[in-house]
């Protein structure tokens, strides 16, 4: 990579504030704040409002929608289409 050009990339914590989770990854986000890490270590933490702890699609309590209504709502209104 060209020097100056792209942003510092290091390691950050980002933190799901909701689901008390927190992950040491590395980013080119930077934050003023800081936390302790369980290395010792102290690094910069970026607060997110979701994250796989807390998102429904990874938690399992995604609400499956009723598509044999929708199918049986459409076939009604505009009808059934026959098989060829």
């Amino acid at each position: 990579m060209k020097p100056g050009v792209h942003p510092a990339y290091g390691p950050v914590v980002f933190r799901d504030r909701a689901a008390g989770f927190a992950f040491l990854t590395r980013s080119t986000t930077t934050s003023d704040r800081t936390v302790a890490w369980e290395d010792g270590n102290t690094y910069p933490v970026v607060d997110v409002e979701i994250s796989s702890a807390s998102h429904p699609f990874y938690t399992g309590t995604a609400r499956v929608l009723d598509t044999a209504g929708r199918v049986e709502r459409f076939e009604r209104r505009y009808g059934r289409r026959e098989a060829r």
